[in-house]
């Protein structure tokens, strides 16, 4: 964070995905003084900070940085060090108790410019962090596949690729204690083993031969589709929040709603809210035109109307592309594993617009056997969050053994861009394209973040650079290769290229997880050579029905 101390002086503002600290920072010039309201002084609030551990060691390592206090709410003092300059950096950060002059959090490193960072309870989706929430949807999600029936003990390659995908689960929980350098790195493990996996689903390695066996039959599943939804539902409308990302929706809705330029002029609570494609803000507008906006970042009934939406709709969207492929107990698994999976939930309790990205990546799997309409899929996808604009080589291709016909590839190219200007023509029209660039795409590109382990450890940019490589290279021969291919292969490859892509970028998180899961579920169950079926044995086994097999998507 770049902040000028020899100016007058509001405070630091930290780089955040929420709204934690109370108040804002307000500078005390009077150092012998105490503020209206307070009862310790500037001196004695810096004498105190100065002497936490971790502040005497950057002090060391920067001895000629500055401090500045500031009150920071009711009772609240924070004390900031600066490098030295008119553009200096803030090195740390400390808050004071002014009732009990106790030091209540110290920080350095990247904690003072990443609110998100600093561990603080329930900032992203709140109550779904508690170990009483999260382990039990942990076992939810694996336990109707567990081998516990006689005559169906064998684990099989489905139960760890399950367990890999809430492997994730570790890096989150050293996340939600502020332990970034350990977090960070320790989601790479995860996201390599689902890209090779993934790889070689794609080339016909590692698929099942038998039926997917379930421990109970698909009604209890639905059952508990319906239980599990009015769960996420119940929990979000009583104990989530509405972090940045959800709240820029309803901004840029606002805007449209009011013919406003949907670029630039964002308010200061959420300046870098227009980072996202126009797509992202046209989704929230029915939303924002039923529940209102205050104008400040209160409790945004339109973003969470907007999330519970986007999240049912991809469950809906998965239940009928499982049912395409293989049958309506495929469906019923789809839509199982979206609802069960942890992660899917921590993104509607963030009231993010991840889940926005999944269902129009499941509505262009949907939609896949036609040309125009995954053309159109793939570009309202794209011009949302602009990660699955990476994607459109593979829709491009489609399903099946050859390139499709030129009339089909230009009829998804031309669909693609029709959609692509239309959805830019609010942009174009306001002369806001230069604003859209900066603040969209550029800033994008420009990013930076301790949450890769490119920007945590520094010093890698020829390693990203391969890594980002490879993507782009993954990215054009899933164009060619493999040359036959289903919806399966589909699924296998975009998570593929989706997850290569994220392994290459500077700011990852947790939320990106929903981006390729759909993908994930298509190339892992959707590989089962027949649809599932349940038939109880008297030997109290269960086996695949002798229901048709329904054919692949073509």
């Amino acid at each position: 964070m770049l902040f000028s101390p020899g100016l007058a002086r509001a405070a630091s503002t930290s780089t955040s995905t929420v709204a934690i600290q109370p108040g804002a920072p307000v500078l005390v010039t009077d150092l012998n003084k105490p503020p209206a309201g307070f009862r310790l002084t500037a001196a004695q609030v810096e004498r105190i900070a100065a002497v936490v551990p971790k502040i005497v060691a950057e002090r060391h390592r920067h001895p000629t940085a500055r401090p500045y206090e500031y009150t920071k709410g009711p009772g609240q003092w924070q004390v900031s060090w600066f490098s030295p300059g008119p553009n200096g950096k803030e090195l740390a950060q400390v808050y004071v108790d002014d009732s009990t002059g106790k030091v209540t959090e110290a920080w350095t490193g990247f904690q003072v410019a990443w609110t998100m960072a600093r561990g603080y309870p329930g900032a992203f989706g709140r109550r779904v962090n508690a170990v009483y929430v999260w382990l039990p949807l942990c076992l939810l999600f694996i336990a109707p596949f567990l081998p516990l029936r006689r005559g169906n003990r064998r684990l099989t390659l489905l139960h760890l690729d399950l367990v890999m995908l809430l492997g994730f689960s570790i890096s989150l929980a050293f996340f939600n204690h502020a332990l970034i350098g350990l977090s960070v790195p320790l989601a790479y493990p995860f996201l390599l083993y689902l890209l090779v996996r993934m790889l070689l689903v794609a080339f016909g390695k590692g698929r099942p031969r038998q039926p997917l066996r379930l421990l109970v039959p698909a009604t209890w599943l639905a059952v508990g589709v319906v239980f599990l939804l009015g769960f996420r539902v119940g929990l979000n409308l009583t104990n989530s929040n509405v972090i940045d990302v959800g709240y820029a929706g309803v901004i840029g809705s606002s805007k449209l709603l009011h013919d406003h330029p949907l670029y630039g002029n964002y308010p200061s609570d959420n300046v870098h809210g227009d980072t996202y494609g126009p797509v992202n803000y046209y989704a929230y507008v029915p939303f924002t035109a039923i529940f209102g906006w205050s104008g400040t970042w209160d409790t945004l009934p339109a973003a969470h109307a907007a999330a519970i939406a986007f999240d049912v709709l991809t469950l809906i969207g998965l239940f009928f592309l499982g049912r395409r492929i293989r049958g309506p107990s495929t469906g019923v698994v789809f839509a199982y594993l979206w609802v069960a999976y942890p992660f899917t939930l921590y993104t509607l309790s963030s009231n993010s617009n991840d889940s926005l990205v999944a269902m129009l990546l499941v509505l262009a799997m949907l939609v896949i056997t036609s040309a125009p309409a995954r053309g159109v899929a793939t570009a309202l996808a794209g011009f949302a969050k602009f990660a699955p604009l990476i994607l459109f080589p593979l829709f491009a291709r489609g399903e099946g053994s050859t390139w499709p016909p030129k009339r089909k590839l230009v009829a998804f190219t031309g669909a693609f861009a029709l959609t692509a200007v239309i959805v830019m023509l609010p942009v174009i029209l306001d002369n806001n394209f230069h604003t859209f660039w900066h603040d969209s795409l550029e800033s994008q590109i420009d990013r930076t973040s301790p949450f890769s382990v490119w920007g945590l450890w520094g010093g890698l940019s020829l390693e990203q650079h391969l890594v980002q490589a490879f993507a782009v290279a993954l990215t054009i021969a899933a164009a060619f290769v493999p040359r036959h291919r289903t919806i399966v292969e589909v699924g296998a490859l975009g998570a593929a290229i989706l997850i290569a892509f994220q392994l290459g970028l500077t700011h990852w998180f947790y939320l990106y997880i929903p981006w390729f899961f759909p993908f994930v579920i298509v190339a892992l169950i959707g590989s089962f050579p027949s649809e599932i079926g349940w038939a109880l044995r008297r030997n109290d086994s269960y086996e695949a029905a002798p229901a048709p097999v329904a054919p692949a998507l073509t």
